[in-house]
């Protein structure tokens, strides 16, 4: 049976000012006890609480910005 040791290590890449980026698949265990899997090769989760879909960002840290038209 293979070991910790034996395996490539995941990539984890984090995301300044959004998610941290991880290989999938993945099992993301919430602090309230909750299992969350993804089978995407790529997952986002979610570093700033605002997803609706937490722990999988759903892109709310991004900014909305307004356009003003002062003509």
């Amino acid at each position: 049976m293979p070991t910790a040791s034996d395996r490539e290590p995941r990539v984890v890449r984090v995301v300044p000012g959004g998610p941290v980026l991880v290989e999938g698949p993945v099992e993301i265990v919430t602090p309230d006890g909750e299992c969350v899997s993804s089978d995407r090769f790529m997952v986002a989760v979610c570093a700033c609480r605002r997803s609706r879909n937490y722990p999988l960002c759903d892109t709310s840290h991004r900014k909305k910005v307004r356009s003003t038209d002062d003509d």
